[in-house]
């Protein structure tokens, strides 16, 4: 047992003596939460910790450099930094789609350039979802046990070569921690924030009441109960007014799968276009929606 726990003991050590200078904090004292270098003059970190253009960048060798926020994905709750790294090695980054239950994981963090953390942990479950910033449910993340204090998020993930899996996000209940996967869709948003570039999503252009609302409002007017999506707003020459959708109507299903919260709704939105069976009144249609891009649902 002793040798087991001294080999554990070894690769978290390993692990933070190798990477620990790429991971930095952000902001001072309790700080915004931390970042990862992934290339010379950049660092990665969550969307939620930015609160302008400029932030302070902590290295674990105590300097201190202002960043410059390249490019933010709230949506996907995903920034990069522009800052001078100076010689810190960047972090490799790993294989997360290999993740399995019970895979050996090490968080790091520099809460607020307090120090570097390190913790060793197991993946707990893959594929999970939180809600972003802007409340679009993110898919896919690492769902693991390594604890981290508060102002951790935005550090890496890694496996126990140090290579990186994921970005360190959410707390939840229990103490679990879930991860942004840093898989190839990952590293091309990165690539694209880096240049300056605006991540265009797939949107319909509505703003959606929960099926509650839809089934008092129809009962208010007399009509019979559906389960659905109430449209309480269209914006103007989006994909779904083009496509005729108007206030008030109600989307029952998408792809001929029953919506019932804006969830389901959600997976449809990546398509190039989707059907929705919409309810005007007391008529039922199906409308084929030709989605177009920015970040609205």
């Amino acid at each position: 047992m002793a040798t087991v726990l001294e080999e554990i003991s070894a690769t978290v050590r390993d692990v933070a003596e190798r990477i620990g200078p790429a991971v930095v904090g952000l902001g001072r004292g309790w700080g915004r939460g931390s970042g990862v270098v992934t290339a010379p003059g950049t660092v990665l970190t969550n969307a939620h910790n930015l609160r302008g253009d400029e932030v302070t960048v902590a290295f674990a060798d105590g300097r201190a450099e202002t960043g410059r926020v390249a490019g933010v994905d709230p949506e996907g709750d995903l920034a990069v930094i522009a800052v001078e790294t100076a010689g810190v090695e960047p972090v490799e980054f790993g294989g997360p789609d290999a993740l399995a239950i019970g895979s050996i994981v090490v968080a790091l963090a520099n809460p607020g350039g307090r120090g570097l953390r390190a913790t060793l942990g197991l993946v707990s479950s893959t594929g999970r979802s939180f809600r972003g910033p802007r409340g679009r449910r993110i898919r896919g993340s690492i769902e693991h046990t390594a604890p981290l204090p508060r102002g951790s998020s935005g550090g890496p993930l890694v496996d126990t070569g140090g290579r990186l899996l994921g970005l360190n996000s959410v707390r939840m209940d229990g103490g679990l921690i879930l991860a942004l996967p840093a898989d190839a869709a990952l590293r091309e948003r990165a690539d694209a924030l880096a240049r300056g570039e605006v991540l265009a999503r797939p949107r319909l252009g509505v703003a959606i009441a929960p099926p509650h609302v839809a089934r008092r409002l129809r009962r208010a007017v007399g009509l019979p109960e559906r389960d659905g999506l109430l449209v309480r707003w269209v914006e103007d020459d989006s994909p779904a007014a083009r496509a005729g959708i108007e206030k008030g109507d109600l989307t029952g299903a998408a792809g001929g799968h029953a919506v019932t919260r804006v969830d389901d709704l959600e997976p449809y939105i990546g398509a190039g276009a989707v059907t929705l069976t919409v309810v005007r009144g007391a008529d039922e249609r199906d409308v084929e929606v030709r989605l177009g891009a920015t970040t609205e649902v």
